[in-house]
């Protein structure tokens, strides 16, 4: 959990992304605070994916600048983030659909496993004092999450709503800093997006965790954010509490329509 004095979690500065002719992103700022949820809003193709991919290392920026932890970022791969606590799920699922729920969970922590295979093979005191940690942690996320009961059941005999969860479980085993998710409600059923966001919640109020979100359900962005960014065609045209950007004309025009002009 950060404190006070630490460094904010993410910081963008002027991202522009340029594929061939095409200006995905133009001079994109913004930052997350410690313990915030931050969505990201937008017309299809406005550069939501774009900009959650330079964030996770996926697409290096054309220009601007990234920090994470006060850290200056340069063409950082996705697996080093993991190191720098930067965990994301992706809007389609990537789970192991053959193994458990546990083996799953336990995915997310292979960055982090220092004892080599011959150790796990021969069963020695180092991989065994590694293998109990990975195992409490994955007990503690799934407990987290309600999935406790489900640990050993395989992911492709689950609904769809708890592989969701799963996948969630995954991208917290570490514990990180900063969680990216991208569409965490897609698919869900009014039930599930409810528990999804009670989820997402309980990791800003209890573990200090920000969030970064896209989501196309704008009733659930406007009662789990805090502070929202809008794009449209790669740029950034608002930036502020739930309020302030269903108010805004620009949005309204861009994207919200008239039901949030009539709000």
């Amino acid at each position: 959990m950060f404190s006070a004095e630490a460094p904010l979690p993410l910081e963008l500065k002027d991202i522009s992304l340029r594929f061939g002719g095409i200006h995905a992103l133009k001079s994109v700022s913004f930052d997350v605070r410690p313990g915030e949820i931050r969505a990201i809003i937008g017309p299809n193709g406005a550069g939501k994916s774009s900009l959650m991919n330079v964030i996770s290392g996926l697409y290096s920026a054309s220009s601007g600048e990234i920090r994470i932890g006060g850290r200056l970022l340069h063409r950082l791969r996705p697996h080093r983030l993991a190191g720098l606590g930067v965990a994301r799920t992706f809007q389609n699922l990537a789970l192991f659909p053959a193994l458990s729920v546990a083996q799953n969970i336990a995915s997310g922590l292979a960055f982090r496993r220092k004892v080599s295979l011959g150790a796990q093979i021969l069963g020695l005191p180092q991989a065994r004092r590694e293998n109990a940690r990975v195992t409490a942690r994955v007990n503690e996320v799934a407990a987290l999450l309600g999935l406790t009961g489900l640990l050993d059941r395989r992911v492709s005999t689950l609904p769809y709503g708890v592989q969701k969860q799963v996948d969630l479980a995954r991208a917290l085993a570490a514990w990180p800093h900063l969680l990216l998710l991208d569409e965490p409600m897609a698919g869900l059923t009014v039930t599930e997006k409810a528990a999804m966001a009670r989820h997402i919640q309980a990791l800003r109020d209890d573990l200090g965790i920000a969030v970064i979100l896209i989501e196309h359900d704008i009733g659930v962005v406007m009662g789990l954010s805090d502070r929202i960014v809008v794009l449209d065609y790669g740029m950034k045209i608002a930036d502020g509490t739930p309020d302030a950007v269903r108010r805004d004309p620009d949005v309204i025009r861009a994207y919200l329509g008239t039901d949030a002009e009539a709000a």
